[in-house]
């Protein structure tokens, strides 16, 4: 196994964990407005991410260094052709992150009503984006002989990255549902598990859906990279196990398979893409590989290092604030 090989499988891992934590973040944020019926249940709801919200980001930057440093080119072409949807995703977890200081600085209702829907905007955005860039990456783009995107912003609002947006998004604001009935106590969370119930079927029809539509519009089943094996299956499995635990109250581990649907989504779109990192619409030769688009060998090997050290030592400062925070939020908690 070669360098080239071992930065796209960390990228996959650093996707993987970003989508699986951050993402019932975003499902909490969406669900904020829906699931909360006064201050406290909203305080509530924040809380049971308030610990971890900004750790969780810092997944998707190391993933988008790793991109920088060890794919330079396909960093370049990805983020100029999708430049005003990052952007976009830029701003909404700016406001995300701003509502979350700014809502406690003033009691007045209006005030923090006006902070709660930013937080819902800014938690939205993203699950809907995000899920839309990887469907144009299993898709194709219009890529040129020269790595440059030649397409526009609206191209990559076509039906089928669309539809992949909307199923990762119903899928992450499931994964958060789960989360928070999880996490919560009381109303709350018979509140989220609740919608968990509502939700889980739409997500289940979604997934067919999109394995379908990727029949249809994208070569993953003709040109598999890697063939991913029993990873989408256990995925699938595990999506379709859900509402057993949902409906008998257990809770974690509800919360493990909306995680291994998460995480096997992630490792299947980069099983099928290997060694592609971007398939060009208007030539497959003119794709973008682990190959084409890497550093030098010497700037991998000098990565490398880097990452056997510190990665292990993040890892371990990250598991040791979720174990801290372990407990369920409540509103005695909150006045404690």
């Amino acid at each position: 196994m070669d360098l080239n090989t071992i930065w796209f499988i960390l990228i996959c891992v650093l996707f993987s964990g970003f989508f699986l934590l951050e993402g019932f973040d975003y499902g909490v944020g969406i669900l904020l407005p829906f699931v909360s019926k006064n201050d406290d249940d909203r305080r509530i709801v924040i809380n049971t991410i308030g610990p971890f919200w900004d750790g969780n980001e810092v997944w998707l930057l190391t993933a988008g260094g790793a991109i920088f440093a060890a794919f330079p080119h396909w960093y370049a072409t990805m983020f100029s052709g999708f430049y005003l949807a990052l952007a976009l995703i830029l701003v909404a977890l700016i406001l995300r992150g701003v509502a979350f200081e700014f809502r406690r600085k003033d009691n007045r209702p209006r005030w923090r009503s006006t902070w709660d829907w930013a937080i819902f905007i800014g938690s939205l955005l993203p699950a809907l984006l995000f899920g839309v860039a990887f469907g144009n990456l299993l898709r194709g783009v219009p890529i040129d002989a020269s790595k440059n995107y030649v397409g526009d912003f609206f191209g990559l609002l076509n039906p089928y990255a669309l539809l992949t947006g909307i199923y990762g998004l119903a899928l992450m604001t499931l994964h958060g549902a789960v989360y928070l009935s999880l996490r919560s106590e009381g109303e709350v969370s018979e509140r989220a598990r609740n919608i968990a119930k509502k939700l889980w079927l739409p997500v289940v029809v979604l997934l067919f859906v999109a394995l379908g539509a990727s029949y249809l519009f994208t070569d993953m089943y003709s040109k598999l990279g890697v063939d991913p094996g029993v990873v989408p299956i256990l995925g699938g499995a595990a999506l379709l196990s859900t509402i057993w635990f949902v409906r008998n109250k257990h809770d974690g581990w509800a919360f493990l398979m909306t995680a291994l649907t998460i995480v096997t989504s992630v490792i299947t779109i980069f099983t099928t893409l290997f060694p592609r990192v971007m398939i060009s619409s208007l030539k497959p030769e003119w794709s973008l590989t682990i190959y084409n688009a890497s550093s030098t060998p010497y700037t991998l090997t000098v990565m490398t290092i880097i990452a056997v050290i510190f990665v292990p030592i993040v890892l371990l400062y990250q598991g040791w604030t979720y174990y801290v925070f372990r407990k369920r939020v409540s509103k005695k908690s909150l006045a404690a």
